[in-house]
């Protein structure tokens, strides 16, 4: 890629943002917050989903390919490393999607114990 102004200017940004979140206090908490998103999300898919019951095949079949396609990325091996990813910066992506979908599995079967289901 040519060095542009733009392509300087998200590269700096990114750096910062990954030199914010070396604090693991930081780290912690946006991890947290991923966490509960994906409660806060459970909660409203189900809810939107049980208004009209008509798409809830369809829904349960999205959220199992995006929680299936998550898992394979997270815990996907490279080249022979037993690590989820080798990169710092991608890790911090892979970590708060993988965030997101525990606290969306916790949260849909969360929602099932309510219903009695």
């Amino acid at each position: 890629m040519q060095n542009t102004r733009l392509n300087t200017l998200v590269d700096r940004l990114f750096g910062q943002f990954g030199r914010w979140l070396r604090n693991p206090w930081r780290r912690i908490s946006l991890l947290l917050i991923s966490l509960l998103m994906g409660n806060f999300l459970a909660t409203t898919i189900s809810t939107i989903a049980g208004q009209k019951a008509e798409p809830d095949v369809a829904i349960a079949a999205l959220l199992v390919f995006a929680s299936e396609g998550i898992s394979w990325w997270v815990y996907r091996g490279r080249s022979g490393q037993n690590t989820p990813s080798a990169d710092r910066a991608n890790s911090v992506l892979l970590e708060l999607l993988n965030g997101t979908k525990l606290g969306l599995t916790y949260g849909l079967f969360v929602e099932a114990f309510k219903l009695g289901s």
